[in-house]
């Protein structure tokens, strides 16, 4: 064999490259067609096959073993209720239902639960859950497990659609992505695509996190479809929307022919506004206010006035990217610390390219820098402003010049910036699931955030408390000042 020669531009190298030779050609062609080859390839893809399937079975089957022995350990532990259950039912003060269910591969079984009278009583014991703890049945017998999607009735969602039908490829559960996300108001697709992201991503220790991330769930209550559109919480009007509501809103404003000022409010902020009259002010005078964390989630749960969702802006900006693209309207970023607005535009031009950016400044300007800031978004013909300074600051700077800017929309965003720079990484989805995000926050910044989160938290529910309990009659948010426009 003669070593080849490869001429590069400036210099001249010789490797050795080996030639197949007829003979290996002849032999590397029998080997793979001769019905000895072809025999050999179909038993390798066979193996492989099996193999997955193996596989498979082993993830299902470990699963399945864990659901029978929790089933089992559940029956054992519950069986003085299940005792009292087997009275009840002799005396016909509680009935077992059978309601019909689709189960794996499209397969109809019925979900066992008991019927419970509309008593006292009996809403009791629905309190507490013991109309499900037939339930334990279905499990132990293979038609259900704890974790997988909601079962649903015949007909409710069609396998005859392509994303439906991964659904059916596992067991429905008792708990699942969608039942976590409801209760933890960050629901903001669908339910077809979290028991899709369910069924690509299953695994036992998923499971189990599944099944730990729903302890806390339990705690937050259902999610809510209908409620008031307009709620008040220590004297703030809310605008009680969902995410995609807020998205909408926020793009016909655009199209108006003066500007508007929109808020976020979580816990640290209605604890600032309960002490700062003029913060309080502004926010009952802006356009839009949308809820803002778990914190007030549970202060409307308190007063009887529930949050439909957790609109934070970190969740909105890549949604509202995405129905800002190719519109034609521009955006101005102004806020954080020098460079990051920067950051935040490329990040824009990389994953909603299709937005418009007219202009980035940092939040570290002074007084006398400001008139030529505000000639600068004003010059910019900017739509829609994203103003990072930190509450309270930043709303009442927008306050103040939201006219001189001459934007359609300006938003205070708080810490957005430094998310979507890649500063400060954001907390997991699994502790955002379960409404743990705060304590991310306060493991990455702890002596600047200890104060916020374990005293403020705190306060602020005390508040929340002190008003469900001083006012007789809970107010809707039937009332808002005007700001002329």
């Amino acid at each position: 064999m003669t070593p080849s020669v490869i001429v590069g531009e400036d210099t001249m190298s010789t490797h050795p490259i080996s030639r197949p030779t007829p003979e290996y050609v002849k032999e590397e062609l029998y080997r793979r067609f001769s019905r000895r080859g072809l025999r050999r390839q179909r038993l390798r893809r066979w193996v492989r096959g099996l193999s997955w399937v193996l596989v498979v079975q082993l993830l299902s089957g470990t699963k399945r073993i864990m659901d029978m022995l929790l089933a089992m350990s559940g029956l054992i532990i519950l069986s003085p209720l299940l005792m009292v259950s087997l009275v009840l039912l002799a005396s016909h003060l509680i009935a077992l239902e059978r309601r019909p269910r689709v189960g794996r591969w499209c397969q109809t079984f019925d979900e066992y639960r008991f019927t419970l009278p509309d008593t006292t009583w009996g809403r009791l014991l629905k309190l507490v859950r013991f109309h499900r703890l037939p339930v334990l049945l279905n499990i132990l017998k293979g038609d259900m497990s704890f974790v997988g999607p909601r079962p649903v009735s015949p007909g409710a969602l069609s396998p005859r659609e392509r994303a439906v039908r991964k659904r059916y490829d596992v067991r429905p559960g008792l708990v699942c992505l969608w039942w976590i996300r409801r209760r933890a108001n960050i629901d903001y697709g669908t339910e077809i695509e979290a028991d899709g992201e369910y069924v690509e991503t299953q695994s036992v220790l998923g499971d189990l996190g599944i099944a730990l991330r729903a302890i806390p769930a339990i705690l937050y209550g259902e999610g809510v479809a209908t409620a008031p559109d307009l709620v008040t919480i220590l004297n703030i009007p809310i605008d009680n929307v969902t995410m995609a509501e807020a998205i909408e809103i926020i793009m016909n404003l655009l199209d108006s022919q003066h500007g508007h000022q929109i808020c976020f409010v979580n816990a640290d902020c209605a604890n600032i506004a309960y002490r700062d009259e003029e913060y309080l002010h502004i926010l009952r005078r802006a356009d839009y206010v949308f809820a803002d964390g778990i914190g007030l989630k549970l202060a409307g749960k308190l007063l009887g006035q529930e949050i439909k969702q957790n609109v934070n802006g970190t969740d909105l900006f890549p949604r509202l990217c995405q129905a800002l693209a190719d519109t034609g309207k521009s955006v101005f970023l102004l806020g954080a610390r020098p460079g990051i607005a920067e950051r935040v535009r490329d990040w824009i031009a990389q994953y909603a390219p299709g937005v418009r950016v007219v202009g980035t400044q940092h939040g570290y300007f002074s007084r006398e820098e400001e008139a030529a800031i505000i000639n600068r978004i004003a010059n910019s013909q900017a739509d829609l402003l994203l103003v990072a300074l930190g509450a309270p600051r930043q709303d009442k700077w927008i306050h103040r010049h939201l006219h001189e800017t001459g934007v359609k929309v300006a938003m205070g965003v708080g810490g957005l910036f430094d998310f979507y720079s890649g500063r400060i990484p954001r907390a997991p989805l699994w502790m955002r699931e379960m409404g743990l995000e705060w304590l991310y926050r306060f493991i990455q910044e702890p002596r600047r955030m200890w104060k916020r989160y374990f005293v403020g938290n705190a306060v602020f529910l005390f508040r929340v408390i002190k008003e469900r309990f001083t006012n007789s009659t809970i107010r809707t948010g039937e009332w808002r000042e005007t700001m002329p426009r």
